[in-house]
């Protein structure tokens, strides 16, 4: 018997540090913000700013704080082009106050830079793997992303989507509606909230939340970001505004929405949370970006 012990032992010591230091967290979050051509610097500045802020939120603080584990890891990128992914901040323990201070000062010292077209899709191929190679072991996997147009690169979204769905990771979105066109001259996309619902999001209690313009945008990321790190899911007349103490943020992280809800079973098929086919169609990006290329310039993009 000690000599079974003993063998256990070495196997256990010859492991690489990296599987015997692997941590639990409540959440593994990505955030994937849209830096295409159609957000000038001041609503980029805007965007990450919004983050920052919400980190620095004591309802938001808590609750990363307060759930099961005390803890939930977060990495960061920005994207436009199908293949232009930024990752500013790689994946990051949030497991105390002093923690989750430093991850907003380097997010608010890192560059901020524009780029192109807009790749949904690409921005939801890049994130899948990194949950692969993340250090950490999480409850749920989230991936957040914010823009404001529909996918015009890369290929569909939705299957894209669905090999995300695939691998248990949730999409949850944040269409911005800015009421007005963009610099290239793309119209404005006043559907753009029903686009993400039903073409960007799926998963267990996925949601989008639209932000009315970038000037919403803060306080739009504040709700989403708690609904998402205490998993509460969608719930439409929550505002992060009736949280008042920090004590809401930790009963919110340990109980949820505080009411009865679907448990999400280990062997889930997340490919069937899923909204309706959208009555556009998941193509309309592509459909709208060549239609605009070809009364425009008489060509189509690649």
């Amino acid at each position: 018997m000690a000599r079974l012990v003993g063998l256990i032992a070495l196997l256990f010591l010859a492991l690489p540090a990296t599987a015997q230091e692997r941590k639990e967290v409540d959440l593994a979050l990505v955030l994937a913000i849209d830096i295409s051509g159609s957000i000038d610097p001041d609503e980029a500045r805007l965007q990450r700013q919004g983050y920052v802020e919400a980190f620095n939120d004591p309802v938001i603080m808590r609750a990363i704080l307060g759930g099961n584990h005390g803890r939930i890891a977060v990495a960061y990128f920005e994207w436009s082009d199908s293949w232009i992914q930024k990752l500013l901040i790689d994946w990051t323990l949030l497991d105390s106050e002093a923690a989750i201070a430093d991850f907003r000062r380097r997010l608010s010292d890192a560059p901020i830079s524009i780029s192109r077209r807009t790749s949904i899709s690409g921005a939801i191929r890049y994130a899948i793997p990194m949950y692969g190679r993340s250090p950490y072991d999480a409850d749920r996997k989230v991936l957040d992303i914010s823009g404001d147009g529909s996918n015009n690169d890369g290929g569909l979204v939705t299957e894209t989507r669905h090999d995300a769905l695939k691998e248990r990771i949730i999409i949850n979105g944040l269409p911005i509606m800015n009421g007005r066109p963009n610099p290239f001259g793309f119209p404005a996309e006043d559907d753009l909230d029903k686009y993400y619902l039903h073409c960007v999001t799926g998963g267990p209690r996925s949601f989008v939340e639209v932000a009315r313009s970038f000037e919403d945008f803060p306080r739009a990321i504040r709700k989403k970001l708690l609904q998402e790190v205490a998993d509460i899911g969608p719930l439409n007349d929550f505002d992060i505004g009736e949280l008042g103490t920090t004590r809401d943020g930790v009963q919110l992280a340990q109980s949820g929405s505080g009411g009865a809800r679907r448990t999400v079973k280990a062997d889930d098929d997340y490919t069937r949370f899923v909204r309706p086919e959208y009555e556009l169609g998941c193509d309309v990006g592509e459909r709208r970006s060549r239609d605009f290329w070809q009364r425009r310039f008489g060509v189509t993009p690649d």
